[in-house]
C-alpha cells in the first residue's frame, strides 16, 4: 500500500482560498510547536469506492490545513497518516493495525464504507481507541462504546430513510402507488431496501419487482430490463458510487426512464452530471445552500474545498453531504481534545458522550443507541446539472420545489 505523504508539508491553495483562511485566522493564533499529533486513517483512494474516497481526503485535507493555520491542536501540528485500503475491507483491517502498532498514531479517524467501517472497528475496540467515523450507514452495527457518527442518521435509519423519501413523494401531486426495490448487497444498502419495503407495504405501495446484485456491479443490462418490465411509480435504488450512472446508462440504452427514482448513496459527480439524471433524488444531510451554508465551518469548508476538488479533477466540485461528514467527522475529533487537553481515549469518549458538539451538519449530540443522536435526514434532487435540498420544505434554497410527474 502506498502511504499518502504527510500532510505537515502541505501548503494551503494559493489565491482566494488562501485569502478566506488567512481572514479567518486570529492575528494572534501561535504557530504550532513539538510532536505532532498523528491521526491514522484509511480511505478507498482506488478500487470502485474511489470516487467518494476522493471527496473524504479532500475533505479531511481542508480541515487539517485550517487546523494547523490556527496553531493545530494542543499548540501541536495536526498530521494525518493517511492510507489507502483500495476499497477493500479486508485491507481496511490490516491497515488499522499498521497505523496502530507500527506507525503508532495517537488518533485514528474512521475510513468511507460500512464495510471498511466496521472492520477498522473491529481494531479500534481491541486497542480501546477513540473512534469517530463519517459514514456508517447501518448504526445496529456499532455497538462499541467509544465509537460516534458524524452523520445524524438516528438509531433506525433502514424506517426513517424511507419514510423520509416518501413523504416527499406524498406531497406530489401524483404520489406514487408502485415501487421497485433495486440494491447493491453492500450492508447497508441491503438493510435500507429491507427496512424500505417494509415501510412501502405499511403505506400500501405496491411492491412490484425485488432485486439485489452484487457490490461491484458494472453490466447493469439485464437489471434495467427487469426494472423497464415491471415499470414502476417509483424506483427505490440502493446504488453505491458509480452504480448509479451505470444503472442511469443501461437505462438509457434501452430508452426507458422511470417516472420517479431514487438512488442511496451515488457518487454526486458522474449522476448529478449525467444526461438523465434531472429530478432522480438521494439522501442528504448537507449541501452548499443556505440553510446549511450557516453551520459552523460550513463557509471555510466550502471555500476551501472548491478550489481543491478543481486541481484534482473532480467532475462535481460543489460540497455535498460526503465532504460535509468528513470535515464534521474531524470537527468532533478536535472538540473532544480541545475539551479534554490531552490525548485520552476514554476521556475524549465520555465527553462526546455527554456534550453537543456544533459541526458542518449542524449540533451533533451522540446521546441514543449507538451513539447516534437524532435523526436529521433530508432529500436532495438534481436540478440543472446541480444538487438541492428539496424535502422538508424548510431546506430548500429560494425558488426551489421538488420536480414531479
Amino acid at each position: 500500500m502506498k502511504k499518502i505523504a504527510s500532510l505537515q508539508r502541505r501548503s494551503l491553495v494559493a489565491g482566494a482560498v488562501g485569502a478566506a483562511v488567512a481572514a479567518a485566522v486570529p492575528s494572534w493564533a501561535q504557530q504550532p510547536s513539538g510532536a505532532p499529533i498523528r491521526v491514522g486513517g484509511t480511505l478507498p483512494l482506488t478500487g470502485p469506492l474511489a470516487g467518494v474516497g476522493m471527496i473524504h481526503k479532500i475533505a479531511g485535507e481542508a480541515f487539517v490545513d485550517a487546523a494547523n493555520k490556527r496553531g493545530g491542536l494542543l499548540g501541536r501540528k495536526l498530521e494525518w497518516v493517511l492510507l489507502d485500503d483500495q476499497s477493500q475491507p479486508a485491507n481496511t483491517r490490516t491497515l488499522y493495525e499498521r497505523l496502530i502498532t507500527s506507525e503508532k498514531v495517537d488518533l485514528l479517524m474512521g475510513p468511507y464504507g460500512t464495510s471498511s467501517i466496521i472492520a477498522a472497528m473491529g481494531v479500534a475496540q481491541r486497542f480501546n481507541k477513540l473512534y469517530i467515523q463519517s459514514s456508517l450507514g447501518d448504526p445496529a452495527l456499532a455497538p462499541y462504546e467509544l465509537q460516534f457518527p458524524a452523520l445524524p442518521l438516528g438509531a433506525d435509519p433502514r424506517i426513517a430513510d424511507t419514510e423520509v423519501i416518501l413523504d416527499a413523494y406524498a406531497s406530489t401531486a401524483k404520489p406514487p402507488k408502485t415501487i421497485a426495490f433495486v440494491t447493491s448487497k453492500f450492508p447497508s444498502a441491503l438493510d435500507l431496501a429491507k427496512g424500505g419495503q417494509e415501510v412501502a407495504a405499511k403505506r400500501g405501495l405496491k411492491t412490484v419487482l425485488s432485486l439485489e446484485y452484487e457490490f461491484g456491479t458494472r453490466d447493469f443490462g439485464s437489471i434495467a430490463a427487469r426494472i423497464k418490465d415491471a415499470n414502476p411509480d417509483l424506483l427505490w435504488s440502493g446504488a453505491i458510487g458509480l452504480e448509479a450512472a451505470q444503472l442511469l446508462d443501461a437505462m438509457k440504452r434501452i430508452e426507458y426512464q422511470p417516472r420517479d427514482h431514487f438512488y442511496l448513496f451515488p457518487a454526486p459527480g458522474p449522476t448529478a452530471a449525467h444526461p438523465a439524471a434531472n429530478g432522480l433524488t438521494s439522501l442528504t444531510w448537507f449541501e452548499d445552500h443556505a440553510p446549511f451554508t450557516d453551520y459552523p465551518g460550513a463557509t471555510e469548508l466550502v471555500g476551501l474545498y472548491v478550489d481543491r476538488a478543481k486541481a484534482a479533477g473532480l467532475p462535481y466540485t460543489r460540497v455535498d453531504y460526503q465532504a460535509a461528514a468528513e470535515y464534521a467527522a474531524w470537527q468532533m475529533l478536535a472538540a473532544a481534545v480541545k475539551a479534554v487537553g490531552r490525548i485520552d481515549d476514554k476521556a475524549m469518549a465520555a465527553w462526546l458522550k455527554a456534550n453537543a458538539v456544533e459541526t458542518v451538519l449542524g449540533p451533533r449530540r451522540f446521546d441514543g443507541k449507538f451513539n447516534s443522536g437524532v435523526a436529521d435526514t433530508k432529500l436532495k434532487q438534481v436540478q440543472g446539472g446541480k444538487w438541492v435540498t428539496v424535502w422538508p420544505p424548510k431546506f430548500r434554497p429560494p425558488g426551489i420545489a421538488l420536480l414531479a410527474p
